[in-house]
């Protein structure tokens, strides 16, 4: 199983400095992916902008929305030429997880139909794949940059609804799961490979989760302070995830233990502390490259 690690793009505060150091220490250390969430209503960076900063300090690693709120993105084309610019500028390395969302405020701060908003993703995901293909739209032709060697970016289909794993095996290359733990991981992997199965799809799709750490002697705190702040809107949801963090050395194995068990491809953790010196924490606890 791959593990990744996600930049501290939604903890308050994170400089500059913090995120790019972040990200060359990420590839440094042997990490398969540098991950980001997303939320509209929220002092957070916006996700595609924050992995071109990545992209542009890191050589191998892949770059991972876990996941980016589609349907905010009301201008398809628009999203299919960022993500394809991202993809060129990477040289290849993009993953698009990609998934509704589920907060009201996002959607009412973008005039946007809440209720409305997984039949625009389905339209969204259909148009964004024909843009890919070089389809012609205007006197230049298509929308560019030409993908070329590169191919267009991966997709993982999130989202726990039917529906959500129904556009598994039509849109995407796989699935990714929430924080929810490997128990739950295990159920939604098994949802997912059995609507790949019955569509007809060769081989399996891919599986990825992701979790959230902290490692230190304020690992506890930081959790707290960054987990139930950022999932308040949620209500109790938030303190479930707060207590779900991993927050020393055996809580970490256990956890990859648990979703390799599972069938996890990809394990991304997030943090609760933007302190660069997390990664190379991480990195020594799960065994990864040398300093």
């Amino acid at each position: 199983m791959d593990i990744g690690i996600g930049l501290p793009t939604a903890i308050p505060g994170t400089t500059r400095s913090q995120l790019l150091d972040w990200s060359r220490k990420a590839d440094e250390r042997g990490f398969s992916t540098l991950g980001v969430i997303d939320r509209l209503v929220y002092p957070n960076y916006e996700p595609l902008i924050a992995l071109g900063a990545a992209a542009a300090v890191t050589q191998r690693i892949r770059l991972t929305t876990a996941i980016l709120l589609a349907p905010l993105r009301s201008n398809s084309a628009l999203l299919a030429k960022q993500a394809a610019s991202l993809q060129v500028l990477s040289e290849g390395r993009l993953v698009l997880g990609l998934a509704v969302g589920a907060r009201q405020d996002d959607f009412e701060a973008s005039s946007i139909d809440y209720h409305k908003r997984g039949k625009q993703f389905d339209a969204l995901l259909d148009d964004m794949i024909r843009v890919w293909s070089g389809e012609k739209r205007g006197f230049a032709g298509g929308i560019g940059p030409d993908l070329g060697r590169f191919g267009p970016p991966q997709i993982l289909i999130g989202g726990g609804a039917d529906a959500a794993l129904r556009r598994v095996p039509k849109f995407g290359a796989g699935y990714i799961a929430g924080g929810g733990g490997p128990e739950a991981f295990a159920t939604a992997a098994a949802k997912a490979r059995e609507v790949w199965s019955q569509a007809g799809k060769p081989g399996k799709p891919r599986l990825a989760a992701l979790g959230y750490f902290a490692l230190g002697g304020d690992a506890r705190e930081r959790a707290d302070q960054v987990l139930k702040n950022y999932y308040a809107v949620s209500g109790p949801y938030a303190d479930r995830v707060a207590a779900s963090a991993l927050v020393d050395v055996e809580k970490v194995r256990g956890a990859i233990s648990g979703y390799e068990a599972a069938g996890c491809d990809e394990l991304i953790l997030f943090p609760c502390n933007p302190d660069p010196s997390q990664v190379d924490q991480l990195a020594d606890v799960v065994g990864l490259g040398a300093r």
